[in-house]
């Protein structure tokens, strides 16, 4: 497993790779930072997957709506955390969704009941944090609620997201 840190305007963001695809990023301080890697990372800012994220994140930060599906993105996690981190993909750019809608898309897809609190915890250990965007799901009551990286961080995300959407309408 490979790593390169990146500075962005939200702080110290470090991109974690197998070589092929980007498998973790993690801005500075996160709940559950490179929780899931196991091996020993090795330095390499140059690897090409680093380079596609790193010119992403510049687009998403300058109030850009980059595409998903142009990264290589093989987060590490159970089968139930994939699956979950795959409907937040879904969430579109400056919208957001609530943890009971994410819920109800789960059990639609796979037919599997599932509690609230199973959904909530597969969202807090999404280890792609900002591409996989679990910053976009809030409480029913539209309340901003457990983010990784912190409420304030989830609250500058949307804000930023929101802000391009109204300077392009």
């Amino acid at each position: 497993m490979y790593y390169t840190t990146y500075k962005t305007v939200v702080g110290l963001i470090t991109l974690v790779s197998d070589g092929e695809s980007l498998v973790g990023l993690w801005i500075e301080k996160q709940k559950y930072f490179c929780s899931k890697v196991k091996e020993n990372l090795i330095k390499k800012d140059n690897l090409p997957i680093f380079k596609i994220v790193k010119k992403w994140l510049d687009a998403y930060f300058r109030g850009e709506n980059p595409h998903i599906n142009i990264l290589n993105l093989q987060p590490i996690g159970t089968l139930f955390q994939k699956e979950v981190w795959e409907i937040l993909k879904t969430i579109p750019y400056g919208e957001t969704t609530t943890y009971k809608d994410i819920k109800e898309k789960y059990m639609a897809i796979t037919n599997k009941k599932m509690a609230n609190q199973a959904i909530g915890n597969a969202i807090s250990k999404n280890p792609i944090s900002i591409i996989i965007p679990c910053h976009r799901v809030i409480g029913s009551d539209g309340s901003l609620t457990g983010y990784a990286g912190g409420l304030d961080l989830k609250r500058k995300l949307l804000l930023l997201e929101q802000n391009s959407l109204n300077k392009s309408s």
